[in-house]
């Protein structure tokens, strides 16, 4: 526990913590609610408590947000890029211990802790370069003398929700464009990991500070439905960009939709890895290990889908299954651990009872299966031949768990991968041309993302991530995502004497 204390104060988390900040050296002071607990995953012991929030504070939180983007929108694009960079360079500074922060609270081994924060420093150098490109088209007007063009503004302030599993990064695949193109952004992290968020916001609040604006980046920390409800109907808000599950989602969209307002989705996905007859097997068990045992299965890019030549089958399966005896489970700080443990108890409860579906159905455990009985909330990362069809297989279940199944041709393989609700990550492993073409085509893969001998999770911030069908068809982080944070508006200036109508149309003399 020192330890963690240590790395708390380091990040400017100094004993109990208060779980609102607008970002202008305002933090809530609220203490009538109880203390919102920050648990270690790996040992189910308290880190810190936080103070959440109350529905005053997310009233001043928002009031406080709207009045920094008066301002913040006539700062030049460039200069808004700046202070990304500058937080960038806060947050290479803290990369360690923030990187351990996210492994105490949300059990990811340290490598991963850190992969996250990097991909928070990518984002901002993505972002710093995009400030200087926020481009508009010009267009060939029909009418003599008039010139026409589109020119992208600010949006407003948007509100981002975050899931515990990339408690960090996530967050600044929205917050940084959001920033640069002008909008003030009010977060919203999962309870599950408070402190990643109160971190973050210390590090934003004193660049913030230091550059003389304040307020761009608010933090609103809850585990009440009815506050984060109310951040979601707030027709203050433009855009709210969610990140979780698909029951969810589908309110957050509802509710929404029914104010016109915009929602930018991440959904669940259920992810699959086809491995046909002329793939590099070694290359296949590296990306699928990592791909279905990282981050113990808590990501929405996890494999979760395995289909296999079945002249391969045999061969594959059993290089995965020694390959899974070498996982080392256990403290996500230590060294030479590859899976942490799941996020909690709910969690376990839910990885045991899609073994018990599995084996219902008539499935085979391969390797794994069990609940390690130690503190903690550990599990085994598993293996399990199975039926695409089977209910456990189509649904997302947050945990490692590797469905098996074994195909004929291409077409058979990517119609078993096509034929689930989700359309998150995909991924075939092959060395035949027209196979990977065909897997890539109109006709193959129906994922947002689609790759080739690399499998379906670490997406580079260059692309835009995110998925279609049940994940929700958002975009985020790399490409023109930048566009969802803006409004675009047509200007069409008529340099002329006359005023000549569209379409030709004649009106009075």
């Amino acid at each position: 526990m020192s330890n963690a204390q240590d790395i708390l104060r380091d990040l400017g988390i100094k004993g109990t913590n208060p779980g609102g900040s607008t970002g202008s050296g305002w933090w809530s002071r609220q203490g009538g609610a109880p203390l919102l607990q920050s648990l270690n995953p790996a040992t189910g012991e308290p880190v810190a408590g936080v103070h959440p929030c109350s529905s005053d504070d997310y009233q001043r939180i928002v009031k406080d947000s709207l009045d920094a983007f008066q301002r913040w929108r006539l700062v030049p694009a460039p200069k808004r890029g700046e202070m990304v960079r500058l937080i960038g360079q806060a947050l290479r500074e803290k990369k360690d211990p923030l990187g351990t922060l996210v492994s105490l609270e949300v059990g990811k081994i340290k490598a991963e802790g850190d992969g996250e924060v990097q991909e928070m420093i990518d984002m901002a150098d993505f972002a710093v370069g995009q400030s200087r490109m926020l481009y508009g088209a010009t267009m060939q007007s029909e009418r003599p003398a008039h010139r026409m063009a589109e020119q992208w503004h600010p949006l407003g302030p948007v509100g981002v929700i975050t899931a515990f599993n990339f408690p960090v990064a996530v967050w600044a695949w929205n917050a940084f464009l959001a920033a640069i193109a002008g909008d003030t952004v009010i977060w919203k992290p999962s309870p599950k990991a408070p402190l990643c968020a109160v971190a973050v916001q210390q590090i934003c609040n004193r660049v913030m500070e230091q550059q003389g604006h304040p307020g761009i980046f608010a933090l609103f920390i809850s585990d009440q439905a009815s506050l984060a409800e109310a951040m979601v109907q707030d027709r203050r808000l433009p855009l709210i960009s969610f990140t979780g599950s698909v029951p969810v989602g589908r309110r957050v969209a509802s509710a929404v939709g029914q104010r016109l307002g915009r929602a930018l989705l991440e959904l669940s996905g259920n992810n699959a890895v086809i491995v046909d007859e002329h793939a590099d097997l070694d290359m296949a068990v590296r990306a699928i290990l990592f791909g279905a045992v990282g981050t113990a299965g808590q990501r929405c890019t996890t494999t979760r889908r395995l289909f296999v030549h079945e002249s391969r089958a045999d061969e594959l399966i059993g290089k995965l299954v020694k390959s899974y005896g070498q996982v080392h489970i256990g403290n996500p700080l230590e060294p030479s651990v590859l899976m942490g443990p799941l996020i909690d108890q709910a969690a376990v409860e839910s990885y045991r009872a899609a073994i018990d579906e599995i084996k219902k159905e008539g499935g085979q455990i391969l390797c794994g299966g069990q609940v390690l009985n130690r503190a903690g909330y550990f599990v085994e990362p598993t293996i399990a031949r199975a039926q695409n069809h089977w209910p456990v297989v189509q649904r997302e279940t947050f945990a490692p768990i590797l469905y098996v199944m074994t195909f004929g041709t291409v077409d058979q393989a990517i119609e078993m991968q096509n034929d689930v609700p989700q359309g998150l990550s995909s991924a075939m492993f092959t060395n035949d041309l027209r196979h990977g073409e065909r897997f890539l085509s109109a006709a193959g893969s129906d994922c947002g993302i689609a790759n080739i001998n690399i499998g379906t999770s670490g997406a580079e911030i260059g692309g835009a991530f995110g998925g279609e069908k049940e994940t929700g068809g958002g975009r985020e982080a790399g490409s023109d995502a930048w566009k969802s944070y803006m409004r675009r508006q047509t200007n069409t200036v008529n340099w002329g004497t006359e005023l000549p109508l569209a379409q030709g149309i004649k009106f009075g003399s």
